[in-house]
């Protein structure tokens, strides 16, 4: 059996209002907490469980979608009005960029955290 990663905590300062957010802009489905988590489910494999803390680091969440995954995320988030950029250094310069032949871009979440979204 392969090594698949499961689900991984990510800190928010309101867990539920986070939830929310990643579901809406990628595309998913939030079902409410379970316990003191907010968990989305990424796919059949990963689930995001959004917990409530005071104080945390920010992190790098990277997400390989499909090309019509991708248009799809671009255009929420531009839709609402959030900053992207093309690089981790540079997230609001309002560029995307097309390494190895594909596209992505990063934008933070309401936390802090850095996320980021590809194709390649």
């Amino acid at each position: 059996m392969a090594i698949v990663l499961d689900h991984t905590i990510v800190p928010a300062h309101d867990n539920e209002a986070s939830a929310r957010f990643f579901a809406r802009i990628f595309g998913l489905d939030y079902q409410g907490s379970a316990s003191h988590f907010a968990p989305v489910r990424v796919n059949e494999a990963l689930v995001l469980d959004f917990d409530t803390r005071e104080a945390f680091d920010v992190h790098h969440y990277a997400f390989k979608v499909s090309d019509p995954e991708f248009d799809g995320i671009f255009g929420r988030v531009k839709d609402e009005g959030l900053a992207y950029g093309s690089g981790p250094f540079t997230p609001d310069n309002m560029a995307i960029n097309h390494r190895g032949g594909g596209r992505g871009f990063y934008f933070k979440d309401p936390n802090g955290h850095l996320l980021e979204v590809l194709t390649v």
